[in-house]
């Protein structure tokens, strides 16, 4: 199996986070009013006007630019930020803080001739590693401050601290940090008669010819290698075999960690779950090539690990997607 770069595309960021600062009220103020200072405008909105699930995928729209060879984050100076929420995204190689601002309700993202809008998902994968890096971030950020707005031991608001990284419970005082729902998401592969297979699944909700990797959260109590046994056992009735952990990459709609793995199908379980997958199929590696330039078969986005896991799997990049 032929080892390719396997560094999903929202797990490059690059520049110092500066965690230590996040609670130097001081700092953070002094640094604001700093003419260098650049900042991220997320696009926000009210949940009560248009539900949380459009919230989030609203609020992951920042400027990027139109006019270069690859398209670039469009930052400001802190006098020209909106009103919103303010998060600390780190300091960049040249020294400069960058803050994102989730803008309050009512405030849209400021177009230009040279600019426009664009999602995580939309454009995660063509940003550079430092862009790529710090949209992930902010988006990450904002959607957890957007849904633990109140409580979750005793009901009351909370407040944002330490530069949105932190929410403090007004009534207990008690301190809540960014929650990271992880998620296994594992390209199932095996060999017959020689010739290597992988299985990539169809879920019912997709258009017919759309594909991917299998995945899905960790269950309390379960470690991550029984979570890839127990979930694909679940959704196609196989049972694997010697997990191998390939990498990582944060998923911020709204706050899973995908966790990769290649597990290897050794027989048949039960398959106990027949909502997720409606179809799976097995493709050598000839069968895939063809079937996704024929587009037979949409491969996930570049966006995704689970084009990563796909091409590492193959050995060499692959036509189409989603």
């Amino acid at each position: 199996m032929a080892h390719r770069n396997l560094t999903p595309a929202l797990s490059r960021g690059v520049i110092d986070t500066a965690g230590h600062r996040r609670r130097d009220d001081a700092w953070l103020e002094k640094t604001w009013a700093d003419p260098a200072t650049r900042v991220l405008v997320l696009e926000g909105g009210d949940p009560d006007s248009y539900g949380w699930k459009a919230l989030l995928a609203r609020q992951s729209r920042a400027m990027i630019t139109t006019g270069t060879e690859r398209p670039e984050l469009v930052f400001r100076p802190s006098a020209e930020a909106p009103e919103g929420e303010r998060y600390l995204l780190g300091v960049d190689e040249a020294g400069r803080a960058v803050f994102a601002v989730r803008a309050a309700p009512g405030i849209p993202l400021q177009e230009r001739a040279d600019s426009r809008p664009a999602s995580l998902r939309e454009v995660g994968a063509l940003l550079d590693d430092r862009d790529s890096g710090l949209l992930t971030h902010a988006v990450a950020v904002a959607n957890w401050n957007a849904t633990h707005r109140f409580c979750p031991g005793c009901g009351a608001p909370m407040r944002m601290a330490a530069a949105g990284h932190v929410r403090v419970c007004e009534k207990e005082g008690t301190e809540h940090f960014p929650r990271m729902d992880p998620a296994v998401i594992m390209l199932v592969h095996r060999e017959v008669d020689g010739v290597g297979q992988c299985l990539l699944g169809h879920n019912p909700q997709w258009p017919a010819n759309r594909y991917s990797v299998l995945a899905g959260f960790v269950e309390p109590g379960e470690s991550l290698e029984q979570a890839v046994a127990r979930e694909v056992a679940e959704e196609v009735g196989v049972i694997v075999a010697e997990p191998e952990y390939l990498a990582s990459q944060p998923w911020p709609f709204p706050r899973s960690l995908m966790l990769g793995y290649l597990a290897r199908a050794v027989g048949e379980a039960e398959r106990t779950d027949h909502e997720e997958i409606a179809e799976v199929c097995w493709f050598s590696r000839p069968e895939l090539r063809a079937a996704a330039e024929s587009g037979e078969v949409l491969l996930p986005g570049a966006v995704s690990i689970a084009r990563k896991l796909i091409e590492y799997w193959y050995g060499a990049e692959l036509p189409g997607g989603w």
